[in-house]
């Protein structure tokens, strides 16, 4: 018994930083924002990132990065890859997220012609219809996930098919039309993951499965197209206890919210229905910042401040898609915003607080 109370303790110590939970209540506004961020390290940041990105993970005011396939390309072997991802980590005192789109299919960052194995999409998987394809597969990326370092994947996508939609259907990112088979193949996708200590993020809440248009460029309304059971994965999953993380979408959904607010920056969508009708108690994360629905409409600064009151925790920031004025934005960039808004009285300490604690329970799993 006294040598299994002494591993515990060890294993407590490695796994979670001095600092990491028991000092929570005393870290400091700049830390707290800085853990709801999640960046991307832009195309020349390989090899040796930026160092004020540097800085701010060793700062604690930086979550988590997202990886996509140019930070890939420009590696020379996956080993290189795994340095990088291996120095980043070593800097954070608080675990830093490593993330990436990894769904397979079209929406895949670790390509054949890297060396990595080939993927399917889910599409094809939902057709197939076979768990034990669909684990097969999902084992397949969860697995070269771990190798690299990487602990947060943004899949399964839960929307459901529809083959005239631009951004999910046309890519075959969704399983099934049938909210049922989505959930089944979903949930293996996610024991996949978990078996391998790799969290996902299911997507795109309140569901984008049945737009015209494509949010990346467009503002996207759902409202003429959007069916109840678009939410059942997620409530089936939540209710299993497989969620662990919920991605929002850039879409409007007057059937939801009437004034017409994208979801991402709902509060009536994101806390009144999401948190306080479902009952999701997790880590809410932004589709990036920087998409055109949300950065044309709102602006840099408006979206922060909006998403945040809407219920957000994680706000993702690409550094994939141009925006005007900002070739790469930095993590002071988004603290100095939300500290003004807290200083302000726009957004109180209890709100950044409450995201605070959700994060860091959500990091004390991985």
């Amino acid at each position: 018994m006294k040598y299994r109370f002494l591993i515990v303790v060890a294993c407590y110590f490695f796994v979670f930083p001095k600092g990491f939970s028991q000092n929570s209540k005393i870290d400091s506004l700049e830390v707290k924002i800085g853990q709801m961020i999640m960046l991307g390290i832009g195309k020349d940041t390989v090899i040796q990132p930026n160092n004020e990105i540097v800085a701010a993970i060793k700062a604690q005011q930086l979550g988590g990065i997202l990886l996509y396939e140019k930070n890939i390309a420009q590696e020379a072997s996956v080993q290189k890859l795994k340095k990088l991802i291996t120095m980043l980590r070593k800097e954070a005192s608080l675990p830093l997220l490593v993330s990436i789109d990894e769904e397979g299919g079209k929406v895949n960052r670790l390509k054949a012609k890297y060396g990595f194995p080939e993927t399917v999409s889910a599409k094809y998987l939902g057709d197939l219809d076979d768990v034990a394809s669909t684990k097969y597969f999902s084992d397949i990326i969860a697995h070269n996930l771990l190798l690299l370092g990487i602990n947060v994947n943004y899949a399964p996508v839960v929307d459901v098919h529809n083959g005239e939609n631009p951004p999910i259907g046309k890519n075959e990112r969704a399983f099934s039309t049938n909210p049922k088979d989505v959930i089944k193949h979903a949930r293996q996708v996610i024991s996949s993951h978990r078996y391998f200590g790799v969290k996902t993020v299911l997507k795109h809440f309140p569901g984008h499965g049945n737009s015209k248009e494509d949010s990346h460029y467009n503002v996207t309304d759902v409202s003429k197209y959007w069916k109840q059971k678009e939410v059942f994965p997620y409530v089936k999953l939540l209710y299993e206890g497989n969620v662990d993380a919920i991605m929002t979408a850039h879409i409007v959904n007057e059937k939801l919210d009437d004034s017409k607010l994208p979801a991402t920056l709902s509060k009536k969508i994101m806390t009144d229905y999401l948190r306080d009708d479902i009952g999701f108690e997790g880590v809410i994360f932004s589709d990036d910042m920087q998409m055109k629905a949300i950065a044309n409409q709102f602006g840099f600064e408006k979206s922060i401040e909006m998403a945040i009151l809407a219920g957000v925790d994680v706000l993702m920031f690409s550094n994939h898609i141009p925006m005007k004025g900002r070739d790469m934005i930095l993590p002071k960039d988004i603290i100095a915003i939300v500290k003004q808004l807290v200083e302000d009285g726009k957004i109180s300490k209890e709100r950044i607080d409450a995201s605070y604690q959700r994060i860091l329970k959500f990091k004390e799993g991985l």
